[in-house]
């Protein structure tokens, strides 16, 4: 078992291990198959000094291989429903035992406020989060008739406030700033794309919102095939951890990345004073040099 990394006492730590799971998509028995290989992983990240393990968006949708027929996508999304206790206590009870924080990928939920692409956030003192998905797909409105959430508060945790981008957003830069800008040093972003455009997509955006915001990203995605599910037919991803490009950090800006389309998990050590210096006193200080006076001139002016 790797130690975990030093901590400054009393304050946010200095550096975060992270572990970004590119999880591999096939037809399962039911639940608790799903339930044993997410404590893998967890248990893993764990193993290794993991302060932070993210999944990818929808993965919990392997849950519907386990059915005895491929459901239509209003069927599919009440069954989903019905899993969402034991899928909120299975990522608080390991976040408990294991000691990690855990970026539940995203699982689409009924709520009271219509149907929603949930990243459930459970925090290693217990506490269970949710943050819903804000940019819908035309895909997931047309399939899945999912509606986008409202909230993008930061999520407090013993390593600073943490900020959710779900896919799509992430290729929103007003919701990388906003997070920013409430303090946050890390961004995670489960994903799912099945095409390699898409991924690019989603991996050209988390470096630009890493660079434009100078905070670490990280991104998780799905790989595989996953029969019997609709709208969930084929996956790709080369998950990744993106930093800013200067001095401190790699040249490229990519602190760590997956082998394309195989399942595992990628490690990442995440050194968060550096971002701070960055901030003050680096080649570039793109949070300092905005100048909001002259956008807010050139709305006015529209």
């Amino acid at each position: 078992m790797a130690e975990a990394l030093p901590a400054v006492p009393g304050q946010v730590p200095a550096r975060v291990r992270v572990a970004a799971v590119q999880y591999g998509q096939h037809r399962i028995a039911g639940f608790d198959e799903f339930a044993g290989k997410v404590e893998e992983f967890v248990r893993v990240a764990a193993d290794y000094g993991s302060d932070f393990v993210c999944f990818p968006e929808l993965f919990s949708l392997q849950l519907l291989s386990a059915e005895p027929r491929m459901l239509a996508p209003a069927e599919a999304l009440e069954r989903l429903s019905g899993y969402t206790p034991a899928f909120t206590e299975l990522l608080g009870r390991l976040a408990g035992q294991y000691g990690v924080h855990i970026v539940g990928g995203t699982h689409p939920t009924h709520t009271g406020e219509g149907p929603r692409n949930i990243c459930f956030v459970a925090t290693r003192d217990g506490r269970l989060h949710r943050r819903d998905k804000l940019h819908i797909t035309p895909s997931e409105q047309d399939s899945w008739k999912v509606q986008g959430g409202e909230e993008a508060d930061v999520i407090p945790t013993d390593a600073g406030p943490i900020g959710i981008m779900v896919c799509y957003d992430s290729e929103f830069p007003e919701l990388g700033r906003h997070l920013a800008d409430q303090g946050a040093l890390l961004l995670f972003v489960p994903y799912c794309t099945d095409l390699r455009s898409g991924h690019l997509r989603v991996r050209y955006s988390c470096q630009a919102r890493a660079v434009e915001n100078q905070v670490h990203v990280v991104a998780a995605g799905n790989v595989g095939h996953c029969p019997n599910v609709a709208n969930f037919d084929i996956q790709y991803a080369q998950s990744g951890v993106y930093t800013p490009c200067d001095f401190p950090f790699p040249p490229e800006g990519i602190a760590a990345e997956a082998s394309p389309q195989a399942e595992q998990i990628v490690f990442a050590d995440l050194d968060l004073e550096a971002l701070l210096q960055a901030r003050r006193s680096g080649t570039v200080r793109n949070l300092q040099d905005r100048r909001p006076a002259l956008y807010a001139q050139w709305r006015r002016g529209r």
